[in-house]
């Protein structure tokens, strides 16, 4: 993908020219393949070569070459190693860089190198926005990100130099930085801790900006000359998120020079700040506000050392830590205790093996049993069941997919589970038109090629929903290891499944809950007419009773009633509604219905095999009764179960 990219800035197939266009403060720059936005508004820069993502970076010279609002400069386009450079002599010199880990994570760790780390820092973010998918999916990109940008505050410290005022405050678009010299007058006094400002981002965001105090005794042991501390208050936080936290407040970082960092750990008087959110109005019985830090060697936010307080409103959260790094207030949901985690898997394991089993052996007795007379009804079970089997044999690797190298296993894996289980969700609804066709709308009506239509719908759209997520890898990876935590210790378990969120569920919940709504429609639309065949079945009956002098028996009467009862529970299970129970659960706190949904779904596959069972029992039995006759029989191309 990338060679071909670049192939498209090569300088023969470009026009050396360079277009500048200034409209209401925003700026456009364009040029053959690529669109370049500045918006001065908002402060940020869109580059696109061909659709794909970039970065376009500028040195400027003192030279003004652009008088009006338009114009256009010559340029020599030069390609070297995985980038493009634009020479537009003597004015400024740009670079193109595609957002490519390769081309993006040399570009960060040449920064802080420099003398304006100032300007660095701006470019570090600008690389970050102008590469959003790329930060998000590569956690090496991430940390390389997070190393530069805490060694360009840490330049940032050291080359600040202060005559009368006792701090100073820069303001980095992305983040605002000030830097405190604590002097021995700060320290005076009876109190225990001082308090130090954090800066403030915007002026609309001056209630949620935290108060901070320092204990006053580690500061005293700091030589006075280098009692230099720096406290960052980020704009935006998306850089701290490696396993999708719920960040629900603002960001602060509290540097010392690295020289004397060690004298903000294990403190004896902690680090006290009061972070004010509005997240509390929103907390229900089964989440909570959690104070927590972000440990920079393991690139995890933890517990240990902080603790959580609350005001008599609850509208502040007061923060106690002994130690000083990146610190927030995050919402936490309660997962999955160990205990149950243990009881679930082994149903869920022992339910998909026994499912898997029946699945495979439903398969074998429709090979070895079809012929040219059989229902399209027993087809299309046995392709529901087809992708049971697929689905259950994926589930019962995604663990061990986890666990071995190369990655591209545990990728494979997640994507033939994702892709076995939109085919489960196709082949359900395909069960329901199939049976509104048979019993709602027509009946004996003869389609072309309806086997190989469904097949073609029922295994194609999933093929092509995943084939397109799959391709999309070099700008987002939505399959890979995916980690749960268990809420009574510090364990996690690693699958192999979606790692995004917002495209589980966007996707999956989307795909399901229009098959659920049409699925259960026609769900109630034949147990309207079961009933209605019971009730003229009631009708029959009693005219027969007064004609022949029999009466409607109560147990007949119960069997039939049983008989459709087990005929509605059977299409209930067949038709995959049981997959309705996710709704009815509040994550995986409600373990009822966790229970219940859990048996259920890693069972489908055993009760699907009874169906078919049952279906071919009644095909062999018709066809018997079809010989022992000698009337004619008439065919249909669809048959009722």
């Amino acid at each position: 993908m990338v060679p071909l990219l670049l192939s498209l800035l090569l300088p023969e197939l470009l026009a050396n020219q360079v277009c500048l266009q200034i409209s209401d403060g925003d700026i456009r720059i364009n040029m053959t393949g690529v669109k370049i936005v500045e918006v001065t508004e908002s402060d940020t820069v869109t580059c696109v070569v061909e659709g794909a993502p970039c970065v376009f970076l500028c040195t400027y010279s003192t030279t003004v070459w652009l008088s009006g609002s338009y114009g256009c400069v010559e340029a020599d386009v030069t390609q070297c190693a995985a980038k493009v450079e634009y020479s537009m002599k003597p004015y400024t010199t740009c670079i193109l860089y595609l957002c490519n880990d390769t081309v993006i994570l040399p570009l960060i760790l040449s920064l802080g190198s420099g003398s304006s780390y100032t300007k660095e820092m701006i470019q570090l973010f600008h690389i970050k926005d102008s590469c959003p998918e790329l930060f998000s999916s590569n956690t090496e990109v991430k940390k390389a990100f997070m190393n530069v940008e805490r060694q360009i505050i840490h330049s940032i410290m050291r080359r600040t130099s202060f005559k009368t005022e006792s701090s100073k405050h820069y303001s980095l678009r992305a983040l605002s930085l000030n830097v405190v010299n604590i002097s021995e007058a700060d320290l005076t006094g009876n109190h225990s801790r001082f308090q130090i400002q954090v800066p403030q981002l915007l002026p609309q965001n001056s209630s949620f900006v935290p108060e901070t105090w320092l204990p006053v005794y580690a500061l005293h042991t700091i030589p006075k000359e280098k009692r230099i501390i720096g406290l960052v208050n980020y704009m935006q936080h998306s850089h701290f998120q490696f396993e999708q936290e719920a960040i629900s407040s603002v960001v602060i970082r509290i540097e010392l020079l690295e020289e004397h960092h060690q004298h903000l750990h294990n403190l004896a008087t902690s680090i006290k700040m009061i972070f004010r959110t509005d997240t509390h109005r929103y907390l229900d019985n089964d989440s909570w506000l959690q104070c927590h830090y972000f440990d920079e060697r393991d690139y995890l936010w933890k517990t240990d050392g902080c603790e959580t307080h609350f005001n008599r409103t609850q509208a502040d959260v007061i923060c106690d830590c002994n130690h000083a790094t990146p610190f927030a207030v995050l919402l936490m949901r309660e997962p999955i205790s160990e205990v149950h985690w243990k009881i679930l898997s082994y149903i869920s394991y022992l339910g998909c093996g026994l499912s898997a089993f029946f699945t495979a052996l439903s398969l074998v007795i429709y090979v070895f049993s079809r012929n040219h007379r059989m229902d399209y009804s027993i087809s299309i079970h046995v392709s529901l069941s087809g992708a049971l089997f697929l689905l259950n044999t994926t589930f019962l690797l995604t663990e061990w997919g986890a666990t071995v190298k190369p990655d591209w296993v545990c990728v494979l894996v997640a994507a033939l589970m994702h892709y076995s289980l939109l085919c489960c969700f196709t082949w359900m609804a395909i069960e329901a038109l199939h049976l509104y066709l048979l019993l709602i709308k027509v009946f004996n009506t003869h389609y072309k090629h309806y086997l190989v239509k469904l097949s073609v719908a029922g295994w194609g759209i999933p093929g092509v929903i995943v084939a397109v997520s799959l391709g999309v890898k070099d700008f987002k990876q939505f399959y890979g290891v995916a980690e749960m935590t268990m809420a009574d210790t510090n364990q996690t378990n690693a699958i192999c499944w979606i790692t995004d969120d917002s495209f589980f569920y966007s996707l999956n919940l989307v795909y399901f809950t229009l098959i659920f709504i049409f699925n259960s429609g026609i769900l109630m639309a034949v147990a309207s007419g079961i009933c209605k065949m019971k009730q003229a079945l009631r009708s029959s009956s009693k005219f027969r009773a007064e004609t022949e002098g029999n009466t409607w028996r109560d147990p007949e009467r119960i069997s039939v009633s049983c008989r459709n009862s087990l005929t509605v529970l059977g299409i209930t299970c067949l038709l995959g509604t049981t997959w309705g129970l996710a709704f009815l659960g509040s994550g995986y706190v409600n373990y009822p219905i966790l229970y219940l949904f859990c048996i259920l779904n890693s069972t489908q596959g055993f009760f699907i095999f009874l169906w078919i069972c049952l279906s071919a029992k009644k095909q062999r039995k018709k066809e018997m009764e079809e010989r022992m006759t000698s009337l004619p029989v008439r065919t249909s191309g669809m048959k009722c179960d």
